[in-house]
């Protein structure tokens, strides 16, 4: 008789300590995705600009020591991360399709990023390299593709922040180093911390390193403190910015014919009695916003009487902003310097136009896509050639319509062109109450600090504003409220570093970067042959 022996299984083998657990692996992807949310929680309408910092940090602590193709991966979720709620405004009206869309093709110039500034990590002084390159992701994305989409530069995030003044230094180029400097710096002392409570040693190069990219950028912000100023170099003027409000918000701001322009007299009119009865002072000349004439001043005679009206009625010059409708060719985005004597004189036409909103790129793709939206769509606007300053009332007033206060550019040649003063007429009514109208408006508060000029954003549905040069608002309209800002403001003349020296910073920061990465894949093919000889 046989016994029947049944083998005893062996348990299976412990993990090995530090080994990977399932969770660890999850770390760095959940750290890249975490690090885009805090960049977007540093966004307006929230005032966490010092959020920023942690959130490079973190992004850092990510990409460390990777791979590129880690990087690219890696950055792509923290671009989702950043991108899907700071944009999702753009699919407010039009469904999630365009808002999806768009964050997956921005979010491609994150992770491109992301996957050059893995690879710098491996040189010395990489916090410098690493935010080089981050700047350089930022110009690229700015500029292409369809004249490029710099909508969540990292700059316009801090109109709160301790680093503003670097605004003036080198424009948003240098402000936005200066936070992600700040933030890799951040990290890498933290990481020189744990190593010398391992170690019980603390190299000074690399120690001195982490010092210098945490407090450069902060010593360098309180070092441009003197540029930041309000003085009145050229006197002052009395502006009034005019918010109509509009009949519904979306889509159909316009649908009534009139209605726009109807509100926008009304409050004009509204205005003239205050200034007559003495409750106001009387402004020097008056901002309307872009398409506060919902119908062309050339085209409908009535249109032009009721701004004649309003011109009359107030007495001085109104910046008016309308969609000229020729017979053939494309739209027109324009602002009329409407005289109340003399009507209609000088023209600024919107030269960088919204791609799939004020034009179609790829029509006949769209069209096979999404044939509703095409339609909608029917009509391309035209760009503009020339800079907008118009002198109204002897106030030389640049003007860079809504979309257009997003790109460095269109800004600065308003200044350079002898701009005492910059107008930004934007309709947001497109975007109801979005977050869209304050991350705009951030935009123009960087702007008024990088170029040394008071700012004054007059918008159909609001957020209006009047913005100080030293980047403070002295005046806001509520959303959806007719109303009119009347206010002394500096006039200013002089020309900041960053007006001066115009894409020269970025031009610097750039070629920073793209020595950084090209110092690495030379290192890595000398080491590939080195391994390969040995």
């Amino acid at each position: 008789m046989s016994a029947t022996i049944t083998p005893v299984q062996s348990p299976p083998p412990a993990p090995t300590p530090g080994g990977p657990h399932p969770l660890r692996r999850l770390a760095r992807p959940g750290a890249a995705a975490l690090s885009g949310l805090l960049l977007y929680a540093s966004f307006p309408p929230r005032t966490l600009w010092w959020l920023a910092l942690p959130g490079f940090a973190l992004l850092a602590w990510s990409l460390y020591g990777r791979r590129a193709r880690a990087g690219l991966g890696l950055g792509y979720l923290a671009g989702l991360g950043f991108l899907l709620p700071l944009l999702v405004w753009t699919g407010a009206e039009v469904g999630p399709g365009p808002w999806l869309a768009l964050v997956a093709i921005e979010a491609l110039f994150i992770a491109l990023t992301c996957a050059g500034i893995a690879a710098v990590t491996r040189l010395p002084l990489w916090p410098v390299w690493a935010a080089a390159v981050w700047i350089l992701g930022e110009a690229v994305r700015a500029r292409v593709p369809f004249g490029g989409f710099p909508w969540g530069k990292i700059a316009f995030g801090q109109a709160d922040g301790v680093f503003l003044p670097l605004a003036a230094v080198g424009g948003t180029p240098v402000l936005g180093f200066g936070v992600v400097l700040c933030g890799f710096g951040l990290y890498e002392a933290w990481r020189q911390a744990l190593a010398y409570r391992r170690t019980g040693t603390l190299p000074r190069r690399a120690a001195a390193a982490a010092a210098l990219a945490v407090f450069l950028p902060v010593a360098a912000a309180l070092a441009a403190l003197p540029l930041v100023s309000d003085a009145a170099e050229d006197g002052t003027a009395t502006v009034a910015a005019v918010q109509g409000n509009v009949p519904q918000a979306g889509l159909e701001f316009n649908a009534q014919r009139r209605a726009v322009l109807d509100n926008h007299v009304r409050r004009t009119l509204q205005l003239a009695a205050d200034v007559k009865a003495g409750k106001v002072p009387q402004p020097d000349f008056v901002l309307w916003p872009e398409n506060s004439s919902d119908i062309d001043p050339y085209r409908n005679g009535d249109a032009r009487l009721l701004i004649d009206e309003a011109a009359r009625a107030i007495g001085v010059p109104i910046s008016v902003g309308a969609v000229i409708t020729p017979d053939t060719g494309p739209l027109r985005n324009t602002q009329i310097l409407w005289d109340p004597k003399r009507g209609p004189t000088a023209t600024y036409d919107k030269r960088q136009i919204q791609p799939f909103g004020e034009y179609l790129p790829l029509r006949s793709v769209v069209k096979l896509i999404s044939p509703g939206y095409a339609d909608m769509v029917s009509r391309d606007f035209g760009r503009g050639t020339k800079p907008g300053v118009f002198d109204m009332a002897g106030t030389k007033v640049g003007l860079a319509t809504c979309y257009e206060a997003a790109f460095d550019w269109a800004v600065r040649d308003t200044v350079t062109h002898g701009a005492q003063l910059i107008s930004v007429p934007s309709n947001n009514a497109t975007f109801d109450r979005s977050e869209m109208t304050y991350q705009q408006l951030a935009m123009s508060r960087v702007r008024a600090v990088e170029h040394s000029r008071t700012v004054v954003v007059p918008v159909t549905s609001g957020v209006s504003a009047i913005i100080m040069p030293d980047g403070k608002i002295v005046q806001q309209t509520r959303m959806f409220t007719p109303d009119a800002l009347v206010g002394k403001v500096p006039l200013r003349s002089s020309l900041t570093p960053a007006t001066r020296l115009g894409t020269l910073p970025e031009g610097l920061l750039a070629a920073v970067a793209v020595a950084g990465l090209g110092w690495v894949t030379v290192r890595s093919v000398r080491n590939r042959r080195q391994a390969a000889a040995g």
